[in-house]
């Protein structure tokens, strides 16, 4: 067995790995003791890397069509790349350089993204580039730039656990950053006095390690930040020093936050003048302030002046720049910093320049050797798809990512897609919605089979380094990208020498790290083989000391052009979208703990879902009983752009008149477009990302009396993919995995009247439950029909249609693998148990790394097991620690009387 050091590729956090392999195979990954972004930490989806990436979910061939209505054929590279370039080129040609785009992602290494980047702006001539970091981190960048002078977190991991006081905003750490909350839960064990406060409309696992959780209203946070900070002035505990040596724009600021009121913020805000006044007085006392943000700052119309109004708190009382401060973004993707580094915004160009700046432009055309770059520009990813839904992009080149499940109304998104004249799809996995829509499929290598490098949220850079071949004829992207660009060249520019000779990463690393010279990201003296000797290092990074640099402006001086921060001075904004009668709840979305994006790969992996199965909206028990709704019962979820039908989950967490559903669940999984066929397009106008975080809905009774439950085990993929598509004929779907060693997958479908029995027939024919030794029950007239399949006296399959009363117990009973024959004669009765057996309701698993279940950890709790001890008996807690603030919470409420 050999051993292979690398990252993982999920949050920004950047973790390091150590893959287990033979050559061909990956057989397990553990974490990289010698890393310094996770000391040998990974959280659940990163421990089960090697269980993910289902080579039946693979692309493996590229596969084009040539015609919308036909279906796609296996092609050689050549055909493939060769169509594309004439394609291309014809449309260049016919409808100019802006005619085309690239959406691309922050999955891709720094060599990918700059191989994009240079294809788009100098050989074709256009900044239509954007990736879904505009999804989640386009706010940031604006936020850092207005304030600092340049996207750069000047933080470091280091101060998560330095800080006295730290601050965590619209962020669920404890799910989105795991490891990094594990370094905060021993940071706050050692150190009781560390004061953390979680800012949040939600009480999530985040909130368990909260002194003071703020649960404002949603949207409300620029005028929380104002409220601080007039408190602090107020009580004069700002750094005027600093202020006066470092900053412009103070005196601004001061007028316009004597507005807010410690009781006008308390009442937009919805939360209490006493905690404003705790969590000003928190800031203003402590040696060391750090905060913490991710998506519920910057999903928002808003997000750039959430931003801004975060960092004038550091500013003002001058913590920024020292041991355990500053404003620290949390990334959202592996390596959306190398993407922000080597300018895959439709707005950026590498090296941290701007596409308006005529200056920026003439540096980066200089260095690639071109006379000029486009002037014109670029359309960022909601205005992309609507210049695409009008005929405006007649070619868009899509990478690495999903958007027919992410981006915000999914019905312009599925249209645009449907009515593009030629669509490249470039991905590891052909079961992602966007898949359908390729003309041109191309397979890209995946984690564990690429080699390039990643910027984590720390701006520390890590060399990934590949274990396997890619499956099939699966490339790297740079590669795919670079064939592509010298076909496209022979076409546009026909006898001039290659710009994209490259026959390696390390050859466009070693290009592209000369456009970071000077800038205030410098990594110019970097390379694959310094960072293989040294080890992961955060930029800027001294060439001549082979030192990287943990913390920014250290000494007051900022990357603005007079070298001072810079004070931002704007008012509370109203939400894009209000609640009113016809949409009286306001949606949240946001992540699972087991969960990563779309779940093109996580969804592969059938442990992911033991701790949530399925789609499910979460609703406050006040809410439910108002609209005389039941814990777990079909809903109705409608805005003013989509509806989905789902269970809904009584979740006191929730503030009423708020309602969360989880970002990641697509098409795929729930008939309807999956969740955000129901968000708005609405966006900020600075940093254009979208509002993802508040849009309006109404919830009304599904109505869908007849329903079916179905079991199968084995051959997921392949079961996945041929259900789903019957799976429209209902008015429900819902479609998740089960199971550890024995995968299986399962299927709740509901509808107004009961479906055809040739419906069902070839759904039991899909899944083997249609021969002679299946157990079997009809009943035509009530609508009701049941099928088992045995094996070895052990449940391998079922379906339950019209009654589904045994659903839970029949399902508990696969999970255990009982084979007891006595149970047999109750497989098909129309009760939710056997008479005396006890076989409990279904039983989710609450730590994942060790398959410890709910029921165990509450059995052992009623015994009077507390975390120390469970964590003894059953190891949960003691790995990733993802677990243990739900732990917690049971212990709590078991210590509550009835």
């Amino acid at each position: 067995m050999k051993q292979t050091a690398s990252t993982c590729c999920y949050c920004g956090v950047g973790c390091g790995v150590l893959i287990d392999h033979d050559g061909e195979k990956i057989h397990n990954v553990s974490g990289d003791p010698a890393h310094p972004a996770n000391l040998g930490r990974l959280c659940s989806k990163g421990s089960t890397l090697h269980l993910t990436g289902d080579l039946a979910a693979r692309a493996q061939y590229p596969e084009l069509r040539l015609g919308k209505s036909l279906a796609r054929a296996r092609v050689d590279w050549d055909g493939a790349l060769s169509h594309a370039a004439e394609v291309f080129a014809r449309t260049i040609a016919e409808h100019g350089p802006d005619s085309v785009a690239f959406y691309i992602s922050g999955q891709l290494l720094t060599e990918d993204y700059y191989s994009f980047n240079k294809l788009a702006r100098t050989l074709i001539g256009t900044n239509n580039i954007d990736s879904n970091s505009r999804l989640c981190m386009s706010s940031a960048v604006v936020g850092y730039k207005r304030s600092l002078g340049a996207d750069a977190p000047p933080c470091s991991y280091t101060d998560v656990e330095q800080s006295q006081c730290l601050m965590i905003a619209g962020s669920n750490m404890a799910w989105a950053h795991p490891v990094l909350f594990r370094r905060l839960e021993a940071a706050k064990a050692e150190q009781p006095d560390k004061r953390i406060i979680v800012i949040d409309p939600r009480r999530t696992d985040t909130c368990e390690i909260a002194d003071l959780h703020l649960a404002l209203r949603p949207g409300t946070d620029v005028a929380l930040f104002h409220g601080l900070l007039h408190l602090l002035i107020e009580q004069r505990q700002i750094d005027h020093a600093f202020i006066a040596a470092h900053t412009d724009g103070f005196a601004a600021l001061q007028s316009l936050v004597e507005r807010y009121t410690p009781a006008l913020v308390a009442a937009e805000c919805g939360i209490s003048e006493a905690d404003l006044h705790l969590a000003a007085s928190w800031i203003g006392d402590t040696q060391s302030f750090l905060s913490l943000w991710c998506m519920g700052l910057n999903q928002s119309s808003a997000g750039s002046a959430k931003n801004n109004a975060l960092i004038n708190l550091h500013l003002a009382t001058g913590q920024i720049g020292k041991v355990g401060s500053g404003p620290f973004s949390l990334t959202g993707q592996p390596n959306a910093m190398g993407g922000r580094e080597t300018g895959s915004l439709s707005n950026l160009l590498p090296g941290h320049r701007d596409a308006a700046n005529p200056e920026h432009r003439r540096e980066v055309a200089t260095y690639w050797g071109v006379d000029n770059l486009p002037e014109q520009p670029g359309l960022s990813a909601v205005d992309l798809f609507e210049a695409v839904r009008a005929g405006r992009i007649k070619a868009l080149w899509i990478a690495c990512t999903n958007p027919a499940q992410s981006m915000p109304n999914q019905q312009l998104i599925h249209e645009a897609l449907a009515t593009c004249p030629f669509v490249i799809v470039q991905e590891a996995f052909t079961t992602t919605e966007t898949c359908s829509y390729a003309d041109l499929l191309l397979p890209a290598a995946s984690w564990g089979e690429k080699e390039g490098t990643v910027t984590n949220s720390e701006r520390r850079i890590s060399h990934v380094r590949p274990a396997i071949a890619a499956p099939g004829e699966a490339r790297a992207d740079w590669s795919i990208v670079c064939d592509f660009a010298r076909r496209l060249e022979r076409r546009l520019l026909p006898g001039r020498p290659s710009q994209f000779a490259f026959h390696s990463p390390a050859e466009l690393f070693d290009e592209y790290k000369g456009l970071t010279r000077g800038r205030d990201l410098d990594y110019s003296g970097l390379s694959h083989a310094l960072i293989d000797r040294l080890g992961p290092q955060q930029w800027p990074f001294n060439a001549s000391t082979e030192q990287g640099t943990e913390r920014l402006y250290t000494d007051g001086r900022f990357a603005t052009a007079n070298g001072r921060a810079q004070f931002i001075a704007e008012h509370l904004a109203e939400l894009k979208e209000t609640t009113d009668s016809d949409y009286p709840l306001l949606l949240n979305t946001g992540r699972l703990r087991d969960q990563w994006h779309g779940m093109s790969r996580t969804g592969t992996a059938a442990q992911l879902f033991g701790h949530v199965e399925l789609a499910q909206l979460a609703m406050h028990p006040d809410d439910l009983a108002a609209r005389d709704l039941q814990d777990g019962q079909l809903i109705r979820v409608s805005s003013r752009r989509g509806e989905l039908v789902l269970p809904v989950l009584a979740e006191p967490a929730q503030r009423p008149g708020q309602v969360f559903l989880p970002m990641h669940w697509g098409d795929r999984f729930l008939k309807g477009l999956g969740c955000n066929v129901l968000t708005q397009n609405g966006y900020d106008p600075l940093s254009k990302q979208p509002e993802l975080k508040q849009s309006s809905v109404q919830v009304t009774p599904a109505q869908l009396p007849w329903e079916s439950f179905l079991l199968i085990e084995g051959d997921v993929q392949q079961h996945f993919s041929a259900l789903r598509q019957l799976g429209e004929r209902f008015d429900y779907l819902g479609m998740g995995l089960i199971g550890r060693e024995r995968p299986a997958l399962v299927m709740r479908t509901a509808a107004a009247t009961a479906p055809s029995a040739a419906l069902l027939a070839e759904i039991d024919s899909l899944c083997g439950l249609d021969d002679a030794s299946t157990m079997r029950y009809d009943d035509p007239a009530s609508g009701v029909s049941k099928r088992i399949r045995l094996s070895e006296g052990r449940i391998t399959a079922l379906r339950l249609s019209g009654d589904t009363l045994a659903r839970d117990w029949l399902r508990n009973l696969w999970q255990s693998a009982d084979t007891d024959a006595s149970l047999h004669r109750w497989f098909l009765a129309p009760v939710s148990a056997p008479p005396g057996a006890d076989v409990g309701r279904p039983d989710k698993t609450v730590c994942n790394c060790m398959n410890v279940s709910e029921s165990r950890i509450c059995a052992s709790i009623e015994r009077g097991m507390q975390l120390d001890q469970l964590k003894q008996e059953f190891g949960c807690g003691t790995q990733c620690g993802s677990c243990v603030p739900e732990i917690k919470r049971m212990i709590s409420n078991a210590a509550i009387p009835a």
